[in-house]
């Protein structure tokens, strides 16, 4: 149990999938204007991030790695299909029951598909050499630390939004800058494992 703690913490804080290793920052940077969007991206990156990272291990240590026929060299590729159904199947259930978050998140939702965060975990996964369960524990961990990052960034750009900003940071270098402030506190979550 402790072990799976200190995996769930240090992929949600420590080692922030957006903070410390730069991936998934078209979302992140996209969809961090208003809270509700971001916390609406951050449950459909939840989502697809812990159902792909457990179906891509399975497939991976079930089939891709198997003694009998080795096709490891096919994981990207494999990867990427199972990742772009899940989103799918994502966009139709919030277009159906949720069309107020499908009209917000707009493009940025099927931007999931190749949000380089997920097929990212999903690689990391295997080459740690996680099973099913431990794959999506570390999945939901990285998704979780998504989650934080982008919430926080969102309200934080929403408090900026009306401040009285000088001109050549209003847009993005404001939002570029409060980023890089972000990953500087992030860091200090290092020392906690």
């Amino acid at each position: 149990m402790k072990e799976m703690i200190l995996l769930l913490v240090g992929a949600a804080l420590v080692n922030n999938v957006v903070l410390s290793q730069f991936l998934g920052l078209c979302p992140f940077l996209g969809v961090s204007k208003r809270i509700e969007t971001a916390a609406g991206m951050g449950g459909a990156v939840v989502f697809v991030i812990t159902i792909a990272s457990g179906i891509t291990a399975a497939i991976y240590n079930g089939i891709l790695s198997s003694r009998h026929i080795n096709l490891t060299y096919m994981r990207t590729i494999v990867f990427i299909v199972v990742i772009a159904a899940l989103v799918q199947f994502i966009e139709m259930v919030l277009k159906k029951y949720i069309p107020s978050l499908y009209n917000a998140l707009g493009v940025y939702l099927p931007l999931i598909t190749t949000n380089c965060a997920v097929l990212g975990i999903a690689i990391t996964n295997t080459e740690e050499g996680y099973g099913v369960l431990k794959s999506m524990w570390n999945g939901f961990g990285t998704a979780l630390g998504f989650t934080i990052a982008i919430i926080i960034m969102a309200g934080i750009r929403e408090r900026v939004e009306h401040n009285d900003v000088p001109e050549v940071f209003k847009g993005s270098p404001m939002v570029l800058v409060t980023a890089g402030l972000m990953a500087i506190a992030f860091s200090g979550f290092a020392g906690i494992l």
